[in-house]
């Protein structure tokens, strides 16, 4: 069995592409447009280098824009609708959180514990961070971080 992607409802291409590629550093491989199905579907992975380099697969991140209905109407996704959330191995956990925050992305759950760490996307879908290996030694100014919302 070999994991093939994660799929999430978006509502707004722009802002999602901003924040999954600009703000996490995915990269998109590819697209679908359906003019029958009125969706568009973007494949985004995060994957090292030198998986790109050997030609290896790896899990991808689908998002799928409903296009609004003929009169112009677009879906509303309520919680359980769109997804739960996407967990993400770092290397370093506090690095992943800062480089986020410095472009203006809420930690919703600091990793206060040098292991874990949630934010949202645009359309509230809860990302997971988790340090790969044994947790870092916690520390300032992550311990005294206040939980921001919900993840």
């Amino acid at each position: 069995m070999e994991y093939l992607h994660t799929m999430i409802r978006i509502k707004n291409i722009d802002e999602s592409l901003d924040f999954f590629c600009n703000k996490m550093s995915l990269v998109e491989t590819h697209r679908i447009h359906n003019k029958n199905g009125r969706f568009t579907l973007i494949y985004l992975a995060a994957y090292p280098k030198e998986v790109k380099t050997r030609g290896l697969t790896a899990p991808l991140l689908e998002l799928t824009y409903n296009w609004p209905d003929t009169e112009g109407k677009v879906e509303e996704y309520n919680s359980g609708r769109n997804f739960g959330h996407i967990a993400f191995g770092v290397d370093n956990i506090y690095e992943t959180c800062q480089s986020l925050m410095d472009k203006g992305v809420t930690i919703n759950r600091p990793p206060k514990d040098g292991n874990m760490a949630f934010i949202k996307s645009p359309d509230g879908i809860s990302i997971e961070f988790l340090q790969k290996g044994t947790a870092l030694k916690p520390s300032e100014p992550w311990i005294s971080m206040k939980n921001t919302g919900t993840w």
